[in-house]
């Protein structure tokens, strides 16, 4: 059998695009020109092992070019550079120079990549939904788990951009006539709808993956990531009862060494490399193997965070020196692509999150004693004391002080977090010279705006 790749064909904006790639594993590669039908935006799959190619390429583009890429472009290096958790060092003018200095544009190419790359993400979730919901050709649990996939997609990548630019499109059809013409929906409005697609994905998605290496989504991680919506849209007891439902079905890597390998028993979803023998793009953006620094280091503000003693500072940050000046980087991948085994892939959603998540559920709520017992689960593996915190303010300050050395350089947490809080002017303003209020939202690609007016005005700032 061949391998087929449909083309890729674009009208007008980016975020609209008629068809995406999809392949089908074989030993060849045949390009095939897009059929005449599908400019309509239709879709026509006919066999299951079509669908689960296509679920595939989605996760392989978010992998590569996405958000949770963990390569250079990336949230996690991009939004590390944007607040305060890494120091920009390259004289080259990389993609992130202006994300370190907070100097982003409307033009800004990175900008725009990262908006092109998630509306493609969700043109192919849409056309999964579209192409198998009713159809004659796949049994009513195909079409379930399939749609449930794609929901759970679909919810997630809406996640980020409504995180990233504000009011935003919530784009549910593969019609481009239809979305070239879009509205920015109200974030209010873009997270109902978000909830929605996730209630949706919990009950379709099954509850185990079948690869064995958490790989695909499952009931239980869209039950995480929607503990993680209800946690920023501050309903404390949905937050608990969701993260409840992660917690009590997936394990706990109680070995502070193994978190971040395959194998580890607390991840809920990671992406593989995508050939055999490789390892994560996180440990080839961050590992820094001369001094200074060619590109990027941690912030010392990451670095005094850490508690004495705790054994994330020792096992997750490396650390290299001239003989005179040293500087940290993210180690918590230490495989570089040099390696003949694969011992790790990329971590996208982790049970650390979710006991904090529960931990400040139980903050907000005024139970105290819930809060210490989840907090308390992830500092023990670190191998540090239980909390002294011992009321609600206290907590919370407590909780988002774990955050931070927790899931430092993990796809933009920091940021978030202190988004939500409504604490980015206060925290960046004073160790962030480009700082704006403004910057809270990055700015809309201007070739949009321009291709769609609907979509105005801009951001404010820019």
């Amino acid at each position: 059998m061949k391998n087929r790749v449909y083309k890729i064909q674009k009208v007008g904006l980016i975020l609209v695009p008629v068809l995406f790639l999809f392949v089908l594993l074989s030993c060849e590669s045949l390009e095939v020109e897009t059929p005449t039908h599908l400019l309509s935006g239709e879709t026509l799959f006919t066999d299951p092992n079509t669908v689960e190619a296509a679920i595939v390429s989605i996760y392989a583009n978010m992998r590569e070019t996405g958000f949770l890429s963990g390569g250079s472009q990336g949230l996690s290096n991009l939004m590390g550079n944007y607040a305060d958790e890494i120091d920009y060092y390259s004289p080259n003018r990389l993609a992130e120079e202006q994300f370190y200095k907070n100097a982003l544009s409307p033009e800004d190419l990175t900008v725009t990549g990262m908006w092109d790359a998630a509306y493609n993400s969700i043109y192919a979730a849409n056309a999964i939904i579209e192409g198998v919901e009713g159809s004659d050709y796949f049994t009513a649990e195909e079409q379930a788990v399939f749609t449930g996939e794609a929901l759970f997609i679909r919810a997630l990548v809406h996640f980020y951009l409504v995180n990233l630019y504000g009011d935003i499109p919530y784009i549910t059809t593969t019609n481009y006539i239809e979305n070239s013409s879009v509205s920015r929906d109200s974030e209010a409005t873009v997270y109902e709808a978000i909830i929605a697609d996730l209630q949706k994905a919990v009950a379709r998605l099954p509850e185990t993956d079948a690869s064995g290496e958490k790989l695909r989504p499952t009931s239980y991680t869209a039950a995480a990531l929607l503990a993680r919506i209800y946690l920023y849209t501050e309903h404390w007891e949905l937050a608990q009862q969701y993260a409840s439902l992660a917690i009590d079905n997936t394990g706990w890597e109680p070995n502070i060494e193994n978190v971040f390998l395959k194998t580890s028993t607390s991840t809920l979803w990671q992406f593989s490399p995508n050939d055999p023998g490789l390892n994560t793009y996180e440990a080839a953006t961050f590992i820094v193997l001369s001094a200074p620094p060619a590109e990027r280091a941690l912030s010392n503000e990451v670095i005094n965070d850490f508690e004495e003693g705790d054994l994330r500072r020792a096992n997750w940050v490396g650390e290299i020196t001239d003989g005179t000046t040293t500087w940290y980087y993210p180690f918590k991948y230490k495989i570089g692509q040099g390696a003949t085994n694969t011992e790790e892939y990329s971590i996208v959603m982790r049970m650390a999150e979710l006991y904090l998540i529960r931990a400040e559920a139980h903050a907000r709520m005024g139970d105290i004693a819930g809060a210490q017992v989840d907090i308390n689960k992830v500092r023990t593996r670190a191998g540090l004391e239980n909390t002294t915190a011992a009321s609600e303010s206290e907590l919370v300050v407590a909780i988002l002080q774990e955050r931070r050395v927790e899931l430092f350089t993990e796809h933009g947490h920091r940021f978030f977090d202190l988004k939500r809080t409504n604490q980015l002017d206060a925290v960046l303003g004073p160790v962030k010279p480009g700082w704006n209020a403004t910057d809270a939202l990055l700015p809309l690609p201007q070739k949009e705006l321009v291709a769609n007016p609907n979509l105005q005005p801009q951001n404010p700032g820019y």
